[in-house]
């Protein structure tokens, strides 16, 4: 008798007499992923993926937020929108139900969560379901005559519900209902409560604030089962962390108030702390941190380093864009400044790197900025008299090659 087929077939039965195998093909199932509520599988490098809680920010990052990664958000001068951004994170968490973890020095976590925005109600969705479900109602009265052997699996829900979608849109004109907020499972760590930054136990490179915020994350993760090096018994969750201003003088780091700090690694050591909790864990962060005060350059270049994804914010407020007419749809400018290459040797690189946020009445969301094709009259004239001024210092160095206004309208 012939040897058994290889490569995935086996011999199911023999004839002794002329040797015919009849083989059968074994399909090669997957192991099974981590399936959590609020998750998906990103399609390019299969990692596990949570929303941001802005749906458009997720796309620029490559269809959403990698689970056990850091993404830092460089904090616009007034912290406005950068703290918006924070809190859609926190309220993404809530709708999918997860467990939150929110840390500040200047803003209790509770004042923090009772300022969520609330989430929006499609009613579009609702409306496609009520129809599919009087068609699947009409379909069951009525008898099966082609596919009859069918008519005993399962059947499958083609459209999406709002709660089942990855990525969901909040009114920041309203304040999440706090049934809603009270019923997701929070962590509080508000800086003055938790520790005396005037400590004489401070580690020689890590101020007190820093440590104490460490250890809490630490002991959150193994305690709730949030390990992922570690079997655990309990259900499977995402525990979403969330941290406000981090580096500012509140927590008791000079880096924002000279050009040679004196604990210059006490930033960048927790960065390797947290992130060494990250990667072993079911969990993802976002860091606010003021970048335009940290006046050492080397710092920021070592903090950036030390985050998986870092994002700017240049808002408008306050600076001479705000009246420009260049600018007058939008808040602010986006600045993608490092994307992760996880699990492959490329990033996804975003379409566009010109982007741009708004805030409208109810929805903040970043588009492509898209500058007008011309302005009017009146401001292509203001702009040719800009543009000639700078021939009138030309004119009297060097009076022999003074050029007119006309010259210059082009």
């Amino acid at each position: 008798m012939a040897a058994p087929y290889e490569n995935g077939m086996r011999s199911s039965a023999s004839s002794p007499g002329f040797g015919i195998h009849c083989t059968s093909f074994q399909k090669k199932t997957r192991s099974k992923l981590v399936s959590i509520s609020g998750t998906k599988h990103s399609l390019q490098n299969g990692l596990l993926l949570i929303s941001t809680g802005i749906p458009s920010l997720d796309y620029v990052l490559g269809g959403g937020l990698a689970v056990g990664t850091l993404l830092l958000v460089e904090e616009d001068k007034y912290n406005s929108f950068s703290f918006l951004f924070l809190k859609y994170f926190l309220a993404e968490g809530v709708v999918c139900g997860h467990n939150l973890f929110v840390a500040s020095a200047s803003k209790h976590p509770g004042d923090i969560l009772q300022d969520l925005p609330a989430p929006i109600v499609d009613d579009v969705d609702k409306i496609e379901m009520q129809e599919e479900v009087k068609i699947d109602s009409k379909k069951l009265e009525e008898p099966m005559t082609i596919a009859w052997r069918y008519q005993n699996l399962p059947k499958m829900q083609t459209s999406v519900s709002s709660s089942l979608r990855f990525g969901h849109y909040y009114d920041v004109s309203k304040q999440m209902a706090p049934l809603m907020v009270q019923s997701a499972k929070c962590h509080k760590f508000f800086l003055p409560d938790e520790v005396c930054l005037v400590s004489s136990e401070m580690p020689s490179n890590m101020n007190a604030g820093y440590r104490q915020l460490l250890l809490s994350i630490q002991r959150v993760i193994q305690e709730e089962g949030f390990d992922g090096a570690c079997p655990q018994n309990k259900q499977r969750n995402i525990l979403r962390i969330g941290i406000h201003s981090l580096g500012s003088p509140l927590w008791g780091d000079d880096i924002c108030c000279s050009d040679n700090p004196q604990h210059v690694h006490s930033f960048t050591k927790f960065l390797y702390g947290l992130r060494s909790l990250l990667r072993t864990s079911l969990s993802a962060c976002i860091v606010t941190v003021p970048a335009h005060l940290i006046q050492n350059k080397v710092v920021m270049a070592r903090i950036m380093l030390l985050s998986d994804t870092v994002v700017g914010l240049e808002s408008f407020v306050g600076s001479k864009l705000e009246t420009s007419p260049l600018y007058k749809d939008y808040h602010g400018l986006l600045h993608v400044s490092k994307i992760p290459h996880l699990n492959s040797l490329v990033c996804n690189v975003p379409d566009n790197k010109d982007l741009a946020f708004k805030l409208k009445r109810k929805l903040l969301t970043i588009e492509k900025l898209h500058l007008p094709p011309d302005l009017s009259d009146t401001v292509r004239r203001s702009g040719k008299q800009d543009l000639a001024e700078p021939t009138k210092s030309l004119s009297f160095g060097c009076p022999t090659t003074a050029v007119s206004k006309k010259h210059l309208d082009f």
